[in-house]
């Protein structure tokens, strides 16, 4: 059960680094210091004073940049790479009682996968929004998004199973969206009067 508990937390954190990479980080950080979040072995440097310093001033610049026209869309192209090895970290912070082969082949699969597929349909978003409002909508973006990575991570940490299915609700409205109006389903195509008779 823990470590169904450990792997809900960093799907939940890995995600929110799809949003923003560094909140899930900071969160964690304040967790692990506050003692409500035990790092794996090897990661206990992200609860210290040094680390949670860091990460203040890296999630304030980020955040910050969102909000600049036309640097937000220069930083999805960074945040994309970022966001897949802080998803990857994450994950492999949270996850204990495996072995280092397994623990970091579900960091990297299930850790960088969710944070790439997440990050993508963000970027995917602010594209859509920089070419419909000349990005002027872009700011709203960035606070959905800014919002999205805090209460994922909050969920993550208080309740890792909600945040497992969170995500997994996301993941699935996302794979609809993109997928569901290229292919079509079949209960959506007309159909005429002649083929019902």
């Amino acid at each position: 059960m823990e470590t169904l508990l450990s792997i809900c937390i960093g799907i939940g954190l890995s995600a929110a680094c799809g949003f923003r990479v560094f909140v899930p980080l900071l969160a964690m950080s304040i967790a692990s210091m506050a003692g409500h979040l035990t790092l794996s072995p090897g990661f206990e440097w992200i609860g210290t004073y040094p680390a949670l310093a860091a990460l203040a001033i890296a999630t304030g610049l980020e955040i910050a940049g969102y909000y600049v026209p036309w640097v937000d869309n220069l930083l999805d192209t960074i945040a994309t790479p970022a966001a897949v090895v802080a998803g990857t970290i994450v994950m492999a912070s949270t996850v204990s009682g495996m072995t280092p082969f397994l623990q970091w082949a579900l960091a990297v699969i299930a850790g960088g996968g969710v944070a790439a597929t997440v990050q993508v349909a963000t970027g995917m978003t602010r594209g859509v929004s920089t070419l419909t409002t000349a990005g002027l909508g872009n700011p709203l973006v960035a606070t959905m998004e800014v919002s999205g990575a805090m209460i994922l991570s909050l969920l993550a940490i208080g309740w890792p199973v909600l945040a497992g299915l969170v995500v997994l609700g996301l993941l699935g409205f996302a794979v609809d969206k993109v997928f569901g109006k290229e292919h079509g389903c079949p209960s959506q195509v007309p159909v005429s009067e002649e083929s019902r008779r």
